[in-house]
């Protein structure tokens, strides 16, 4: 009988001229998650110049105005309800006043943020310079 012949691989020779492209593809696929993961998030804000390190040694104005967001985009100064109008006014009144009263702001949770966006805006463009946030404490557990 006679011995089988088992064919064995053919080697060419010749160069191969085909390039590897599997490591490029790793390497971008690498750097696209890179650029996903470090790209931030676009949001919308209103720049606010607020004041920063410690604060000055003058006596405190117990003068403080609470401006409220109602859900149905109402404002209410000092618990009253006002128009867009007599906020604008109500707004500059205050940050021209020589004590320069401070603004609370306290947004209801269901307030709308553009509501809230338009009111930061017209305090900016008044000119107030002395304003807070407060009531956040209740949402603190939230998130």
């Amino acid at each position: 009988m006679p011995k089988a012949r088992f064919a064995s691989p053919v080697r060419s020779e010749a160069v191969m001229g085909e390039m590897n492209t599997t490591p490029l593809i790793d390497v971008m696929l690498v750097l696209l998650i890179m650029f996903i993961i470090t790209v931030p998030v676009q949001t919308h804000s209103v720049d606010l110049d607020l004041p920063n390190g410690p604060p000055p040694n003058v006596p405190q104005d117990n003068v403080r105005n609470m401006v409220t967001i109602a859900p149905d985009d109402q404002y209410r100064w000092n618990g009253y309800r006002v128009s867009d109008e007599d906020m604008r006014a109500l707004l500059v009144a205050a940050a021209t006043n020589p004590a320069r009263p401070e603004l609370h702001l306290r947004p209801d949770e269901f307030a709308r943020y553009e509501r809230v966006d338009q009111l930061l805006a017209e305090a900016k463009r008044a000119g107030t310079t002395k304003l807070g946030f407060v009531g956040n404490e209740q949402h603190q557990t939230a998130f």
